[in-house]
């Protein structure tokens, strides 16, 4: 079995959690408490491949997560705890700590952090000897609190540590052009990005602000909830694992992703978009053909975090289909991209596109927002366009950074000054390597790298 440990940390990861565990449950036919229903012929087929995200229990009549939820204050994890999917996780497998990190990227990774490293490695470590052939981990976490990015980080150092060849899949919330939930947002989102520039394969930004428009303009949600945002959210991650789980004409794991999405290795961060996005009113109305859906993940405003592909070059696409999609409609659908002038690729890569086809529809949460469609595509890209992500947080790390505005508090943590500019300084550097693989002819990139 090729199995993938999820490991959820600080608030934005645990919740983003609950939606994703929510969507695996109804993909897979498991109950809210892990039993199976057996019921039907169709439910055993389709049981026989949640290995990849469930173990099953000696008695075999429960699954249970592969999954670890770490918090450093009790509160997040705690509604998982007495949620309606209480049942599901095994008790150790929450974790959570007395004292918050309070948006302190220092507490989350030297202070507080430290004392809950020991307890989150072990508990992973018993995830990972359960495994036959452990594909890799998924990290679910946001950079701009102090969970996410201090003791985000502090695990990913470890899991490099100590699962060296494994895969280690990002999913990362990154602070919004507007809306912000915290005013030492840049300091942390630039000290922790420092980290996971070394200590990931591949990390997909996700931006709530982004993702706000999605559910304002295409689900006609005026005032969307997390539980919204979490559940678009969802959509994607389960696209990327569908072929691990269930069949298709095209399969592609998660080693793959990176073969052919990271060109360099620091040039991996990903955006990701999902089509159709649409409420069951409209969903009659519309046809979901190969081609439309293809177009549609392309559009600027389908992307999950800000910025405009337009102004940058795609390097790698990955097109996930899943549904009922046959190659020669996605290998038409590619090529029709390929005449638009909109998508313009690096010059040193040629090719660009790797599809992915599954037969298994996506699945949606009864009463949730999103209409029940028979197909879908999930699309990934690696863009030089991301660096306008990093352009803005460095600015608005900047102006605090002159002031040396709220640096107390992280110093007084036991970090060092120096952090702060050997940090902004591998940003800079990353800003100047996307300038650098856009630029006509990749070749002095390659050495320099």
């Amino acid at each position: 079995m090729r199995e993938i440990i999820s490991i959820h940390i600080g608030q934005a990861g645990v919740q983003v959690g609950n939606a994703c565990w929510e969507l695996y449950c109804l993909e897979h036919g498991i109950s809210k408490d892990g039993t199976i229903s057996n019921e039907s012929e169709l439910a055993k087929s389709k049981n026989k491949s949640f290995g990849t995200f469930f173990s099953e229990a000696s008695n075999k009549s429960k699954v249970v997560p592969r999954a670890v939820f770490v918090d450093l204050e009790p509160s997040v994890v705690d509604e998982v705890r007495t949620g309606s999917y209480k049942n599901l996780f095994h008790p150790e497998q929450l974790i959570s700590g007395k004292e918050d990190a309070a948006n302190n990227y220092a507490r989350g990774h030297y202070t507080v952090g430290k004392e809950m490293i020991e307890k989150t490695l072990d508990r992973i470590k018993i995830l990972a000897d359960d495994c036959d052939g452990l594909q890799g981990f998924m990290v679910f976490h946001s950079v701009g609190g102090g969970t996410g990015s201090g003791f985000g980080s502090l695990l990913l150092q470890h899991l490099s540590h100590d699962y060296g060849k494994k895969s280690k899949l990002d999913f990362c919330v990154y602070p919004s052009p507007q809306v912000s939930t915290a005013v030492v947002e840049p300091y942390n989102s630039v000290l922790s990005t420092h980290a996971l520039l070394e200590n990931t394969d591949v990390a997909f930004m996700l931006d709530n602000e982004a993702i706000y428009d999605i559910c304002r303009r295409s689900l006609n949600i005026d005032r969307p909830s997390y539980t919204n945002l979490n559940r678009l959210v969802a959509q994607v991650i389960s696209s990327l694992t569908a072929s691990l789980r269930f069949d298709g004409s095209l399969n592609v794991d998660i080693n793959e992703f990176q073969t052919n999405l990271v060109p360099f290795p620091r040039i991996h961060f990903l955006l990701c978009s999902y089509a159709p996005v649409i409420t069951q009113e409209k969903a009659g109305h519309e046809q979901f053909s190969v081609g439309a859906l293809t177009n549609a993940v392309f559009e600027q405003q389908n992307m999950m975090a800000k910025c405009d592909p337009r102004e940058g070059k795609y390097m790698a696409c990955c097109l996930m289909y899943r549904g009922t999609v046959v190659p020669k409609d996605a290998q038409k659908a590619v090529a029709d991209l390929k005449t638009k002038k909109t998508i313009s690729f690096v010059d040193w890569s040629p090719t660009g596109f790797k599809c992915g086809i599954n037969h298994e529809p996506p699945t949606v949460v009864p009463g949730g927002d999103l209409a029940k469609v028979e197909r879908a595509v999930c699309m990934l890209s690696n863009t030089t366009a991301i660096s306008q992500v990093f352009t803005r947080i460095n600015h608005k790390f900047d102006l605090m950074y002159t002031k040396r505005a709220f640096v107390h508090w992280y110093v007084g943590e036991g970090m060092e000054e120096g952090e702060f500019a050997e940090a902004r300084e591998d940003l800079n550097a990353l800003e100047k390597d996307y300038e650098e693989v856009a630029e006509e002819g990749g070749e002095e990139v390659a050495e320099e790298m």
